[in-house]
């Protein structure tokens, strides 16, 4: 690596390190970055399974006393607090780090899904949920644009649905805690729900221990003007992965000129005009997934409740085989996002879960299937439909530049969510409530729509990014020729 003045304000920097880091074969320090950051998918599948496992308690609680209603407004906030969690956090970390970011918000989750267990109304349980999903989506910005710059390019698919599908382990584990801490053999239901939100914050507490040993990102150093750090780090993942570079190793360099930050006119040229089929991809794979997600998972409890007549206690049982389907998909079919190519399997999967949908919905409208053979059918569906949504934050964040990366994961997360996510459980909500089969199979079909355009749009315009450097998907805003 080396930085030269070319007679601008701004040296020209000109380095390997972009492909030393695409060059290096998997080791324990990959392992860890995926352990130590990827866990805030678990986090935030635990908080949205505990949300709907306890909707049953929070509806017979003495003290919150909720309706239907109200607990769609609770699965509303949590998403509001992510999409402006993710925009301001989003902002900050192409601003001050990947590093700096991932620490405070994981600190801002901690501390509100704690505070979650002390709510004494509606509305303290509201902004405590809010707190806590901006804490979740600030987290989503700056650990999605640290995985992407960190995992070699040949690995980088795989690994990003993986990790985004272990949201499931989330699932599974607020499952568990549910089924434990909400029957009434063991504790009164009324703490039983407190004390769930509290698995959070220990996991919490473990994921910032953690993150003390994941260095800051090589790729966010060298745009910001710090060849030299980036280097070190570099060759500290080379000596920890026990890698010994040939002596007559040759890498493509990367130049650029580094500054501290990228105006915002910029940044929103390069989404909105340069890349703008790309925004277009990023938009669509986002809202769709986002309704379609949100709005049946954070109402799944209500369904099985108020149509099967669920006990609220039992209502983890069922979440379990949900969750294994959910998390098998991204593990088992996620290496073909990198083999079979992205723009295939992106189209593939949002058009399988489009349809899925639609014959689960028709067969719950038709009252054919019992409550385990629609959580089997839903198990399925969410098989092909985990892959897809994963592909969507894959998307967002491989196929914009490096000095806009976090902002964009960010505005396409907040826009997807904000149009999707809150929408969705609220509608949901509303339909459950009017106790028709007809109206609730009517939202899915809503969502399936969205699905099969997401995957005509993907099929026709998406990114086929696979094995490439992320350099090459997406030239840095301040590279030079």
């Amino acid at each position: 690596m080396q930085a030269v003045s070319s007679g601008n304000d701004r040296p020209l920097v000109s380095t390997d390190v972009p492909a030393r880091l695409d060059r290096l074969p998997w080791s324990r320090f990959h392992s860890l970055v995926v352990v130590a950051l990827g866990t805030t998918w678990i986090l935030d599948g635990l908080e949205v399974t505990l949300a709907g496992a306890v909707s049953g308690a929070l509806k017979e609680s003495p003290v919150l006393k909720f309706s239907n209603a109200d607990v769609g407004m609770a699965g509303a906030a949590y998403i509001a607090g992510a999409v402006l969690g993710a925009v301001f956090f989003g902002w900050l970390t192409d601003r001050l780090g990947r590093k700096k970011l991932f620490t405070v918000t994981v600190l801002v989750y901690l501390a509100a899904t704690a505070a979650t267990a002390f709510s004494w109304n509606l509305w303290s349980f509201l902004i405590f949920r809010f707190l806590t999903g901006m804490g979740i989506g600030g987290e989503y910005t700056a650990i999605n644009s640290t995985i992407q710059e960190l995992i070699p390019a040949r690995m980088r698919g795989w690994t990003d649905l993986v990790i985004n599908g272990s949201f499931w382990v989330g699932a599974a584990l607020g499952a568990l805690g549910a089924i434990v801490l909400l029957d009434p053999a063991h504790i009164d239901p009324e703490h039983g729900w407190r004390l769930a939100f509290f698995i959070g914050a220990v996991l919490g507490l473990f994921i910032l221990i953690l993150r003390q040993w994941i260095p800051e990102s090589p790729r966010w150093l060298i745009s910001h003007g710090h060849p030299e750090r980036a280097a070190a780090i570099v060759m500290d993942i080379e000596r920890r992965a026990g890698f010994v570079p040939p002596p007559d190793e040759i890498h493509a360099l990367t130049k650029l000129r580094p500054r501290p930050a990228t105006p915002l006119d910029e940044v929103f040229r390069a989404l909105f005009v340069v890349h703008r089929d790309r925004a277009l991809v990023g938009l669509a794979l986002m809202v769709s997934q986002a309704f379609f997600y949100n709005a049946i998972f954070f109402t799944y409890a209500l369904i099985l409740t108020d149509f099967y007549k669920v006990p609220s206690q039992a209502v983890g049982w069922f979440i379990l085989p949900f969750a294994a389907g959910n998390f098998l998909g991204p593990l088992l079919i996620g290496r073909l996002f990198d083999t079979w190519g992205r723009r295939f399997m992106i189209a593939a999967t949002y058009a399988l879960s489009g349809l899925l949908l639609t014959g689960t919905g028709y067969l719950f409208w038709k009252d054919w299937l019992t409550a385990f053979q629609l959580t089997l059918c839903w198990s399925v569906v969410f098989f092909f439909a985990s892959a897809a949504a994963s592909s969507a934050y894959l998307t967002v964040s491989e196929t914009f530049p490096v000095e806009m990366r976090a902002l964009a994961i960010a505005l396409f997360y907040a826009i997807g969510t904000g149009a999707g996510g809150i929408a969705g459980p609220w509608l949901f909500g509303i339909l459950i409530d009017t106790g028709s089969r007809g109206s609730v199979f009517g939202g899915y079909l809503l969502g399936a729509a969205l699905m099969l355009l997401a995957a005509f749009i993907a099929g026709r315009f998406a990114v086929r990014a696979e094995r490439q450097p992320l350099e090459t998907v997406a030239r840095p805003l301040n590279a030079v020729d």
